[in-house]
């Protein structure tokens, strides 16, 4: 009598069992421009998922990983993702290959049973999503006229960087005035700190800012000082944010329980994909805290996060890369390698629920080829530069 478990001491893992017999017949990745990392997962019978891995800047890193997820991968059910999911759990590296592997092979599922992802997750608890776009770049600038130009696009928020560096109390009055000046346009805005201040500096733009009521402030503090946020939290009546550098839910779970977060931002090219991501927007939703998925990423995360923002009563908003500095400078931006560009149209601040089976979006894997082969030498690097003092700032 066969054993449930057919085991592979070479690849140095155990197989589970399933009821269906479609297994994966292979794995690619795309390095496509401006900066993301695509993932293709074929079954044997041809039924085809997209993910998405990028992990901005450390791109081979994350290729290095395929390596392995091939190995060990191919031959399996498809259908197990959760069987596939548990090999890993570990830090950034490994959590975005693996987020690109599970999207795609939550993406197989929704097509195998011809359903939405987000049917899949416990159904729609929405009919859109409120979306938000970026203004003024890492260093920012000019944002009364870009905050003017996204609400003729529109969105009705934006989110901008607080600072580029802070050297004095001054430095924080600039801040202040940009802020005046999107507020002015009749736009919502959420405030990303990016980590770029001590707690101190931290405290006076939060007090600052208090008048201008923003969405939110994102990471005033970087990840791992909890009870330094804990303290700023009873600082300011600003809703606190933070999640894009937290991979699990178990690096999430400290901030829940100490009570110092009102909204998780989770990467969900970074924290594993789907399931992950999803585990993390039920487990903030026992601690009534909203979830706003971070996604300045390509096409194929941002319609993997609409799988969540649909399906999870906490979700709040969710970030768009479209038209982002990021992007900017390069012929493909969000829309470039979908078929129908009309799924992710933004009307008064929404984006429609994709409708359509797996992800809802159809990839041109032509275009995703040809523009791979065009890059295929090119390494997108995070950008680094260095205040007054010639120390590094955060980015």
């Amino acid at each position: 009598m066969p054993s449930p478990l057919e085991t592979d001491d070479r690849k140095g893992l155990s197989a589970i069992s399933a009821t269906t017999s479609d297994k994966i017949k292979s794995i690619e990745t795309f390095r496509v421009p401006p900066r993301w990392l695509f993932v293709k997962v074929e079954t044997e019978t041809g039924i085809v998922g997209w993910g998405e891995a990028t992990l901005e800047g450390h791109t081979e890193a994350v290729e290095g990983a395929f390596e392995d997820f091939r190995e060990r991968f191919i031959g399996w059910e498809a259908a197990n993702i959760e069987d596939i999911c548990k090999f890993y759990r570990g830090g950034e590296v490994l959590m975005s290959a693996l987020a690109g592997l599970d999207i795609a092979l939550w993406d197989i599922k929704g097509k195998t049973l011809c359903v939405p992802v987000w049917q899949l997750l416990g159904g729609k608890v929405r009919d859109r999503v409120a979306v938000y776009g970026w203004i003024g770049g890492d260093r920012p600038n000019d944002v009364l006229r870009q905050a003017q130009d996204r609400k003729d696009q529109g969105f009705t928020a934006v989110k901008m960087n607080a600072v580029e560096c802070v050297t004095s109390p001054d430095d924080l009055k600039a801040t202040v005035e940009r802020i005046k000046d999107v507020r002015s346009v009749g736009i919502d805005v959420g405030i990303d700190f990016h980590g770029r201040l001590h707690k101190t500096m931290a405290k006076q733009l939060a007090h600052m800012l208090e008048p201008y009521q923003p969405l939110f402030i994102e990471e005033p503090l970087l990840p791992g000082h909890v009870d330094e946020l804990s303290k700023l939290y009873q600082q300011t009546t600003i809703p606190v944010a933070l999640g894009e550098r937290l991979h699990t839910r178990q690096m999430v779970r400290p901030y829940l329980e100490a009570g110092c977060i009102d909204i998780i931002q989770p990467d969900i090219s970074h924290s594993g994909g789907i399931s992950e991501t999803k585990r993390i927007a039920t487990l903030a939703e026992t601690y009534d805290v909203g979830v706003a998925p971070h996604c300045p990423l390509g096409p194929i995360s941002f319609a993997a996060s609409l799988q969540i923002a649909i399906s999870s009563p906490n979700f709040l908003i969710c970030e768009m890369s479209w038209k982002m500095h990021y992007n900017l400078g390069s012929d493909y931006d969000l829309f470039s390698y979908v078929t129908d560009r009309d799924v992710f149209k933004v009307t008064n601040g929404f984006v429609e629920a994709l409708s359509g089976p797996g992800l809802g979006i159809e990839i041109d894997e032509d275009l995703v080829r040809k523009a791979a082969a065009e890059t295929k030498d090119f390494s997108w690097r995070n950008p680094v530069w260095r205040g007054p003092d010639g120390g590094i700032r955060e980015w």
